[in-house]
């Protein structure tokens, strides 16, 4: 069992015990100590908007540097920016100081391994043992130098635009893009104005307490009136480190993962590149998988995670996978979910299939799903409490085949998600709310 690390790297409240300085300069340590490949191995940090990043880099410096580690500093930099940036300069990790769609009194940090992936449980586990040893400084000569890399945006910038075609432009388009005031705020406008499109940006001004609040894929409610307003194609949302995105037709739709995926796997498919199955997760919509079924395109799901449908993509050799929040994974442009690499694929499938976003994104009959979620108070098992096991059974047979039932743990929060889909909205509606009602008795003072 883990003990510090979730399903995307370590999050938390900001000065709680995971989450504080003196916490993180050891974690630094640990993590040199783990993914160092002896003196002189770098590791590339970069970090979202949130004012807490500056403590955080600073002590992370100091671990790793502790360590004998060479750092390079990347400044505000997007989750899967990081991960491009960790194989170019030939790092032997990369770590992100983000929380990515939480607000900005959260933290954490990611890792990634030199192959720009996330790190498997082995190597998070080890990472974990060094934590419990007492922390050493190695041979004054041996310790690790930090340097600021001062084009790590235009780099990243470069890259993304090398994932379309060469020939291919966007102009004639009019875009809103909303950078949830985080870590593509000086990243993705460029990118899509070097491509020729007309930019409206929104989002780009971050204050380090700002991040995802009112904006950004989390809360697209402004984005969709943006875009009607501006009178543009299409909005594009991201979360606080870039590593979702959503988007919003010109009529002020919002688009999600499970339709933008549809549209990318269309295009693929009709270029003769599409290996294997679309992978999603359980949450994504049954009409989702059903629209891929007309198509002849298989399906499979995975737990929810990003790092379960990378693993599934890596075992299959599939190429693209993703989730109804916007992660999307682009295995064949990328080695993780990239908000902005996600829409350049999705725009340039426009363009491929001589289509608009408002005419592909109802190609998917999205089934009405349902989800509530039960904050805890503290972090409970009642998901195998005969109770709700047997409430589970009674709305399964209810919805007789014709939708889903799904209770599960949040890995990034105290919560229990209870999420129902099926064809009838007013009983799945019902039936989540019955569900959710056992499971609050069953938490009983635990549950807020």
């Amino acid at each position: 069992m883990r003990q510090y690390f979730g399903t995307d790297g370590i999050r938390g409240r900001v000065g709680e015990p995971n989450i504080s300085p003196d916490f993180v300069l050891k974690l630094g340590w640990a993590a040199g100590r783990v993914l160092g490949n002896g003196h002189g191995s770098t590791v590339v940090i970069g970090k979202d908007t949130r004012i807490s990043g500056y403590m955080f880099e600073s002590a992370l410096e100091a671990g790793l540097v502790a360590a004998g580690v060479n750092i390079r500093l990347l400044g505000p930099m997007s989750t899967p920016g990081v991960a491009y940036l960790t194989r170019t300069f030939r790092a032997c990790a990369g770590i992100v100081i983000t929380a990515s769609h939480n607000p900005y009194q959260d933290n954490g940090i990611k890792f990634f391994s030199a192959d720009g992936d996330k790190l498997p449980d082995a190597v998070e586990l080890a990472i974990e043992a060094e934590l419990g040893r007492p922390l050493t400084t190695v041979d004054a000569a041996a310790l690790g130098k930090a340097r600021r890399v001062e084009d790590a945006g235009g780099r990243y910038i470069e890259f993304c635009k090398s994932t379309v075609p060469a020939a291919m432009n966007f102009r004639g388009l009019k875009l809103v893009v909303d950078c949830a005031n985080g870590a593509t705020y000086n990243t993705a406008p460029h990118v899509f104005e070097e491509l020729g499109a007309e930019v409206v940006p929104m989002g780009t001004e971050p204050d380090g307490l700002n991040i995802n609040r009112d904006v950004g894929s989390t809360s697209p409610a402004a984005l969709c009136q943006a875009v009607v307003d501006a009178g543009a194609d299409l909005g594009i949302a991201f979360d606080g480190d870039g590593d979702r995105v959503l988007m919003v037709n010109s009529h002020g739709r919002l688009v999600d993962g499970d339709d933008l995926l549809y549209i990318i796997a269309r295009a693929r498919q009709a270029a003769g590149t599409l290996r294997g199955d679309v992978v999603g997760t359980l949450m994504s919509n049954l009409g989702f998988e059903h629209a891929l079924q007309r198509l002849g395109i298989g399906f499979a799901r995975t737990q929810v995670g990003d790092r379960y449908i990378m693993e599934h993509l890596k075992r299959t050799d599939s190429v693209l996978g993703g989730e109804p929040s916007g992660h999307i994974i682009c295995r064949d442009r990328t080695s993780t979910g990239d908000g902005i690499v996600a829409a350049l694929q999705v725009l340039a499938a426009l363009r491929t299939l001589r289509a608009s976003l408002d005419d592909l994104c109802g190609q998917v009959e999205h089934y009405p799903q349902v989800l509530i979620n039960i904050r805890l108070a503290e972090r409970r098992d009642v998901l195998r409490q005969p109770a709700v096991v047997e409430a589970v059974r009674r709305a399964e047979q209810e919805l007789n085949g014709r939708g889903r039932v799904l209770l599960r743990p949040s890995g990034t929060e105290p919560l229990v998600r209870v999420m129902v889909e099926g064809a009838d909205p007013s009983q799945v509606q019902a039936l989540a709310e019955r569900l959710a009602t056992v499971v609050r008795a069953e938490l009983g003072t635990g549950a807020l």
